[in-house]
């Protein structure tokens, strides 16, 4: 293999796929990321067997080939050179990576290129397509909320559920639900997979805000599934079992709604949440009844208490809830909405969340059982 490309290129390159290296894998070849000349440039692959990221970078090839090397150290090299340089790439002695630049040049020990996992890559004709913008909205409303604890794999991931021109995306752990339904480009046959929310959230690294359509094709055995936007393919393994029916906890009726500022709520939140912090991080909200104008958020704890009051309209009986802080906190900050609604059914029953503009986003999080 010899070719040349820009350094810059090969940086941003190096740092898309290198979320997807492994660190903490038996096998010495996942620490690697894999070059292969292909397309009129050079392809740059990572994987830890759960994702795969593959990225294309232009450049002029004398002669193809292929090599893995450390993916960390490559990228920290090419990192340190001058963006706009030439940089030169060859194999040599078919374990060797040779690089130049300018007045530099280092060799690195690779592994064989034959040694590294089968990628997937894009061809197929796509199960549907969605624009970058609306996708990568729907990701940071919902992948936070996934459980990280393994004890229950299906709950790390996010429900994908393809009904007709549809996607609805569900995320949840023990304390909390995310659900939101956005539009596809392309109509499909309803059907539901599991994809890991660290698998999302790395797509979500690489989408950008254009209502350019991102490509998703769902392999035929239904274990994998892959992304392509111009220059990149993500693509994630599937997580096996059945996601919880989560209609069944969804409240269907509410004894009192509030609409809120979300930048107040938030403020108020956090505040309350230093006091909280120091003692099971629980804040309660007090809501007076039909027709007053505001909210009080409080928090107390042996380092001392909090209240901050927040303007909000009121319709329904007045209540006060406990709930955990965090949840709160990432429930308004992950959301992008001017004004949030919040209905409640008292202080034992779940609080649901949803943006004040009447888009297709619930967030439902469990209340807190206190002693007073």
């Amino acid at each position: 293999m010899n070719l040349s490309v820009i350094c810059e290129n090969l940086a941003r390159g190096l740092s898309v796929v290198g979320h997807a290296v492994s660190g903490r894998s038996t096998l010495p070849v996942l620490a690697n990321v894999l070059l292969r000349t292909e397309d009129a440039g050079l392809k740059l692959t990572a994987t830890n067997l759960e994702i795969g990221i593959t990225y294309w970078v232009p450049g002029r090839i004398e002669t193809d080939g292929a090599i893995t090397v450390p993916a960390r150290l490559f990228a920290e090299i090419i990192g340190g050179l001058p963006s706009q340089e030439r940089v030169d790439l060859e194999v040599r002695n078919n374990d060797r990576l040779f690089i130049r630049a300018g007045h530099f040049e280092t060799t690195l020990r690779g592994i064989d290129a034959d040694e590294f996992p089968a990628i997937p890559a894009a061809g197929e004709r796509p199960t549907t397509r969605i624009s970058q913008r609306v996708l990568r909205r729907a990701l940071s409303e919902v992948t936070f909320a996934a459980a990280s604890d393994e004890a229950r794999p299906i709950l790390t991931g996010v429900l994908t559920r393809f009904e007709g021109d549809r996607l609805t995306l569900a995320a949840a752990d023990n304390y909390r639900i995310a659900i939101t339904t956005i539009p596809t480009l392309d109509a499909v046959e309803e059907t539901s997979i599991v994809v890991p929310a660290r698998s999302y959230a790395e797509l979500a690294r690489v989408l950008a805000d254009t209502d350019d359509p991102v490509e998703l094709i769902l392999s035929p055995q239904k274990n994998q599934i892959l992304f392509h936007v111009e220059g990149i393919d993500v693509v994630s393994r599937l997580i096996d079992g059945q996601f919880p029916n989560y209609q069944q906890v969804l409240p269907t009726t509410h004894a009192t709604r509030v609409e809120v500022d979300r930048d107040d709520l938030l403020k108020a939140v956090r505040l309350a949440g230093y006091i909280a912090s120091s003692s099971a991080n629980i804040v309660r909200m007090q809501v007076a009844p039909d027709g007053a104008a505001q909210v009080l958020v409080a928090a107390a704890a042996e380092v001392g208490d909090h209240r901050g009051l927040v303007d909000a309209t009121i319709e329904g009986d007045g209540t006060t809830i406990a709930f955990n802080a965090r949840y709160l906190s990432e429930a308004l900050q992950n959301v992008d909405a001017d004004r949030f609604v919040i209905e409640l059914n008292g202080p034992l029953s779940p609080g649901v969340f949803r943006p004040a503009d009447g888009r297709d986003y619930t967030h439902v999080v469990m209340p807190v059982r206190t002693t007073s």
